[in-house]
């Protein structure tokens, strides 16, 4: 089953149940998906929904913090409800262990010799490893291509 057909799935499951933050969370994501497909004028592969429900739910990350600096703990808790719901469709978490090997492994079969090979490498690293924070695959990347750290 396609993970657009899951959310679909689980979407009606909600609606049967009543459950609110989960019917929420998935209609949100919904949303965005067919956006995105009325966008590029073509249905999107897994790939592309699971990078939607990862931009949604640093979304979610970032409203519970600025909910929280506003002191408006009713809507952050409600946030971190669905953030809850969007990571149970998240693949595990990525370590830096596995992204250095991966980033090894990479750097090795393309042939990147420098800092200036990153656009090369951090590509093909992300695909490998879906899940992976774009921030710490580039920070290891940059660091193993410089030297610092093979």
């Amino acid at each position: 089953m396609s993970l657009k057909d899951q959310l679909a799935e689980d979407l009606k499951a909600a609606i049967r149940s009543s459950d609110e933050p989960r019917k929420t969370a998935i209609r949100m994501v919904t949303w965005a998906v067919k956006n995105a497909e009325v966008e590029r004028q073509k249905p999107l592969d897994d790939a592309a929904v699971l990078a939607i429900i990862i931009r949604e739910s640093r979304r979610s990350q970032e409203s519970i913090e600025q909910f929280r600096k506003g002191n408006r703990n009713d809507l952050a808790e409600k946030e971190e409800a669905e953030l809850r719901i969007l990571q149970a469709y998240l693949p595990p978490p990525v370590s830096p262990e596995q992204i250095r090997a991966a980033a090894r492994e990479v750097i090795a079969e393309v042939g990147a010799q420098g800092p200036a090979d990153r656009g090369k490498v951090i590509p093909v690293v992300i695909a490998r490893l879906p899940g992976a924070d774009g921030r710490t695959v580039n920070q290891i990347v940059t660091e193993q291509l410089s030297g610092s750290a093979q």
